[in-house]
């Protein structure tokens, strides 16, 4: 593990497109977090402000089951989902990509975890779902590589505008200088593909520099996540596409 990685801050583009029973497609500016948290619990990073507040922050909170600073914060929430899913060589950095807290307030839709081996081979990616219900779940994505495609199948409520079923396909690039990443994840339910999404930026170190630039372009960015979700909301429902009540969320915290 590089004890000497730096967080990092990326700057691109959200795009999501729903091909039917009608289109409705839009693209964004957004900026993200990645995270070294392994070296971040070793070392620590001046440029991040890290369970304080600021208008840039991070909490650890906000993650997996909300563990404490004190209780080895999100890093250990992590490691026990993986040690609990017999993945027992994900001990290389772990990079998180995750939209931060700013100006206080934070909305995750999506978080994904990157959970590397010791010689930094790729060992899982864990994707962190949020929906606007206050519920998390976790899909484990076992021995991925970047650029091929992984699949699971929807166990969570996110959208009232899709039912709970058919399956997730995700695909993951990282350009071979690691200035740009793109995840992205498309949405088949049982009649084919509905949803095409994806994020993508290029990335930086995380310097006061680059916070500025990214507060100085979006002001209000996290709040504008959780106003374009109902904006889009409302658009379907003009639109008459079908309403799917909120189901219970699954038995089990971890899809595999």
């Amino acid at each position: 593990m590089n004890t000497t990685a730096q967080a990092l801050i990326g700057f691109g583009e959200v795009r999501h497109t729903r091909l039917r029973p009608v289109r409705n497609a839009f693209a964004y500016g957004t900026y993200f977090l990645m995270l070294p948290m392994r070296s971040l619990q070793l070392q620590g990073d001046s440029a991040l402000a890290r369970n304080r507040f600021a208008p840039l922050s991070f909490y650890d909170t906000d993650h997996g089951d909300g563990r404490s600073p004190e209780q080895g914060g999100a890093l250990a929430w992590l490691d026990a989902l993986l040690l609990r899913e017999g993945v027992e060589d994900a001990d290389g950095e772990v990079w998180l990509h995750c939209y931060p807290r700013v100006l206080g307030f934070t909305f995750k839709p999506v978080s994904f975890w990157y959970c590397h081996r010791l010689d930094g081979s790729l060992r899982a990616i864990v994707v962190e779902v949020n929906n606007t219900f206050g519920e998390r779940h976790c899909y484990l994505l076992d021995e991925p590589h970047y650029g091929v495609e992984l699949r699971a199948d929807k166990v969570f409520h996110v959208s009232p505008f899709c039912p709970v079923e058919g399956g997730y396909r995700f695909r993951f690039m990282r350009t071979a200088d690691d200035q740009r990443t793109v995840a992205r994840i498309d949405y088949d339910d049982a009649q084919g593909p509905l949803i095409e999404t994806s994020v993508s930026g290029h990335l930086q170190p995380l310097t006061r520099q680059s916070t500025r630039q990214a507060l100085w372009r979006y002001p209000a960015m996290t709040l504008a996540v959780v106003a374009r979700i109902h904006w889009q909301a409302l658009r379907l429902f003009f639109k008459k596409v079908r309403f799917f009540r909120k189901p219970a969320p699954p038995p089990t915290f971890t899809t595999r």
